[in-house]
């Protein structure tokens, strides 16, 4: 696009043109042929070139059109820098023939720069104490532009403090000065930030800016202040040493070393206060230095200053009141004021043992405090003013089950975690004689075996008293009772000291049976206390009694002559032997036996009542004279024994024989020797239990009163068989040693009576001669004590 340029002439041979700076490429500035009068097509001929003095080469000819063109982007403050005008300078040559043509282009300026500070930041630095008023000079922006497009003014961002009055310089430059408007106050406001806008004069108008950064500079105005003028402090005694108290901070709004604080004790702080705690001057820590003790201080009041370091130093206080806390540190305290050992068992009841006082240094509930004893003991705490505790009895005392008390006063505080303690007295029990002496058994039953040597010693009778000393020593007694005129110490001695028992006498079974008697047993305690206990003394049958044949009787050593009658029937009864033992019933049951006999086949004999019968009838085979030896022999160990024979003879004379099981009388015309024999054993035995019986009856007779109140069969030796003798008639209670027997007269009769059941009399009677029977269960028995 072709542009239109004003052109003159200065002179004849320059040339001059005008363009604005930042052309594009390629822009034509003149047709530079049809200006200097050239032919276009001669312009290559004449080998036309285009020199730019002292520059690049911004322009060029177009040699086929003869226009002058841009080459390069032109930049007028690039060329010509903080000039008014600006111009280039060219040559424009052709040959044959040769021409120099001048040419002067001239640069116009446009407003393509804004204005610009040579920093982006301008720090000033104001003490708060400036006064109002008071000028700072600022940097002043550059505007390459030249002319209308130059730095025109500035702008100032709005603040209370400052404003800004430009200024134009020799040369024509605008430059801003910072006024203060309103004293600072850094405390307030340590730093303000403002913008400072340069403006230039184009249109459109460009601005560059700059931020101003006024430091406000402290001024010492302002003194140390803590965050509280009073502090009240608690802490627990016997914190750490090295323990943080406090951190106490004051601060101080000046600034460097205006704010650089100190701490430190005023002059009111007592020594004692300063010894204990330690006060850090530099970050202001009150740690503990010496221990708390709550006991000893129980609060401390301190005053510490803060001061600056400023060159006019400021100063502020506070006040600091530290309360010490208890802790439950001490423990409980027993003082045991009074304690009364050893008492009698038997002291009465609320009678006071001991006095104890508690106490504890800690205050609160760390100081009160509970005593207490177990609760397993016959005593109680009664409370007295002055925490003082009582310990009375408050259960009766028995040495005897506790001989002593260790007696644990256990004193515990209410603190958290409680604190306690203990004293622990022995209290002893002196004895009284409450006990009597106790045998171990209520009633003592002594086996003795019969024959037993004199002196022997019979048991131990050993009573115990739990009581102590004197009151436990034993002397033993036999409590005298005569038995058939006989005092028991003349039977038994007991010694006195241990209660050992001994026979004085050799026992017989058969006479003695037992004896009943009592022994005491009394301490040596004042008044002194006894008890008794039953001894029964049982004498034990031996086996010294060997049977006695009583039927058939015979004199000693001397055969027993039977005669029955040849016709005797299978089962008849041809004699009986009885024996006695007067040994007990174990020793006396009597067994029969065959020790020799003529014909096994014809007799038979029963082992338990001593019957002799026919297995069968005689034949004319069988000897006139038949002999049987038969023994009786007891149950004891070893057993004795006693043999009788017997020589039977048979007669042809014809004799009916009855058998025992019923009660029948039997007739005989002839008085037989065997008869006489039954009669006159019979006769012999119940004389000697007649006179048994005398004999009893004048020792019963005889016989004091007082034991006749003793129960029967205790004061006396007593059989353990009861014999009855009346009229002839004897009666026992044993079925065993008794059995109903014949007795066999020529000219009488015969009473067979039948055993009643067993534990029932048995009778055996022996009948007189003469006709009829007689009736023996009217009689009245009697009974024999041996």
């Amino acid at each position: 696009m072709a542009l239109h340029y004003i052109i003159y002439h200065v002179s004849a041979s320059v040339t001059q043109y005008s363009v604005p700076e930042e052309m594009k490429e390629g822009s034509v500035v003149a047709n530079l042929a049809a200006d200097l009068g050239l032919e276009v097509n001669a312009l290559n001929q004449r080998k036309m070139r285009l020199d730019v003095i002292a520059n690049k080469k911004y322009l060029d000819v177009n040699k086929g059109t003869g226009e002058l063109y841009i080459v390069e982007k032109i930049d007028r403050e690039h060329i010509c820098p903080a000039k008014s005008s600006c111009y280039l300078r060219l040559e424009a040559t052709l040959e044959n023939p040769l021409r120099i043509f001048n040419i002067e282009l001239e640069i116009l300026d446009i407003n393509d720069n804004a204005p610009q500070f040579r920093r982006d930041a301008i720090h000033l630095d104001i003490s708060e104490a400036t006064a109002k008023g008071e000028r700072f000079s600022l940097s002043n922006a550059v505007d390459p532009d030249v002319g209308s497009n130059s730095l025109k003014t500035y702008h100032l961002s709005e603040s209370d403090h400052f404003n800004i009055e430009v200024q134009t310089g020799r040369e024509g430059s605008k430059f801003a000065q910072l006024i203060l408007t309103k004293a600072l106050d850094r405390e307030q406001q340590a730093v303000h930030n403002l913008i400072l806008t340069a403006v230039d004069g184009g249109s459109p108008a460009r601005s560059g800016t700059a931020s101003v950064i006024i430091h406000v500079l402290d001024k010492n105005d302002n003194a140390p202040a803590f965050d509280r003028t009073n502090y009240d402090l608690k802490i627990m005694e016997n914190s750490p040493i090295g323990s943080l108290v406090v951190h106490l901070s004051a601060t101080d709004l000046d600034e460097g070393t205006n704010s650089e604080i100190t701490y430190s004790y005023s002059l009111y702080t007592s020594e004692k206060t300063q010894e204990t705690f330690n006060l850090n001057p530099s970050n202001g820590e009150i740690t503990i230095k010496g221990m708390l003790n709550y006991e000893d201080t129980e609060s401390y009041d301190m005053e510490v200053i803060a001061t600056d370091k400023g060159a006019n130093s400021l100063s502020g206080q506070c006040t600091i009141k530290i309360l010490v806390q208890d802790m439950n540190d001490n423990h409980p305290e027993i003082s045991i004021k009074s304690f009364q050992s050893p008492v009698h068992e038997n002291i009465k009841l609320n009678t006071v043992i001991a006095v104890v006082s508690v106490s504890d240094k800690d205050s609160g509930d760390n100081g009160v405090v509970d005593l207490r004893i177990p609760d397993n003991m016959p005593f109680k705490l009664r409370e007295s003013p002055d925490n003082h505790y009582e310990l009375v009895v408050s259960e009766p005392l028995d040495r005897e089950k506790v001989p002593e008390y260790d007696i644990t006063f256990s004193v515990t505080d209410r603190g958290s975690p409680p604190l306690s303690d203990n004293e622990t007295m022995t209290l002893e029990l002196l004895d009284v004689n409450d006990n009597v002496p106790k045998f171990p058994q209520l009633f003592y039953t002594i086996r003795v075996e019969e024959n037993n040597a004199p002196g022997a010693l019979l048991s131990s009778l050993t009573a115990f008293d739990p009581d102590l000393h004197e009151n436990q020593y034993l002397v033993y007694f036999i409590l005298e009772k005569e038995i058939a005129n006989t005092s028991m110490s003349m039977l038994f001695s007991i010694n006195p000291e241990n209660g050992n028992l001994y026979a004085l006498k050799t026992f017989d079974y058969e006479i003695e049976k037992e004896f009943l008697f009592h022994i005491e047993a009394r301490d040596s305690g004042s008044p002194p206390l006894s008890s008794n206990v039953t001894v029964h003394i049982i004498i034990v049958d031996q086996n010294d009694n060997a049977p006695v044949i009583v039927s058939p009787w015979r004199a000693h050593g001397s055969v027993v002559e039977e005669k029955i009658p040849r016709s005797t029937d299978k089962g008849s009864l041809v004699a009986k032997v009885i024996a006695l033992d007067t040994d007990s019933v174990h020793n006396s049951r009597i067994t029969y036996q065959f020790l020799q006999v003529t014909d096994a086949s014809l007799f038979s004999l029963d082992q338990y009542n001593g019957e002799i019968r026919t297995m069968r009838m005689f034949s004319y085979r069988d000897p006139r004279h038949q002999r049987l030896v038969v023994v009786a022999k007891d149950n004891g160990e070893p057993a004795l024994s006693a043999t009788v024979t017997i020589k039977l003879s048979t007669m042809e004379t014809a004799v009916k024989a009855y058998s025992d099981m019923t009660e029948v009388p039997l007739e005989y015309d002839i008085f037989s020797d065997l008869n006489l024999y039954l009669v006159i054993g019979l006769g012999s035995v119940s004389f000697l239990l007649l006179i048994t019986i005398l004999v009893t009856i004048v020792i019963k007779c005889q016989k004091p009163n007082a034991s006749k109140a003793a129960p029967p069969c205790r004061n006396s030796v007593i059989s353990e068989r009861n014999s009855t003798i009346a009229d002839s008639t004897l009666v026992s209670n044993d079925a065993y040693w008794y059995s109903l027997f014949l007795a066999e007269t020529r000219k009488g009769k015969m009473v067979v009576r039948q055993p009643v059941p067993k534990g029932s009399r048995y009778i055996v009677s022996s009948i007189p001669r003469g006709t009829g029977l007689t009736d023996t269960s009217d009689s009245a028995p009697s009974t024999l004590q041996v």
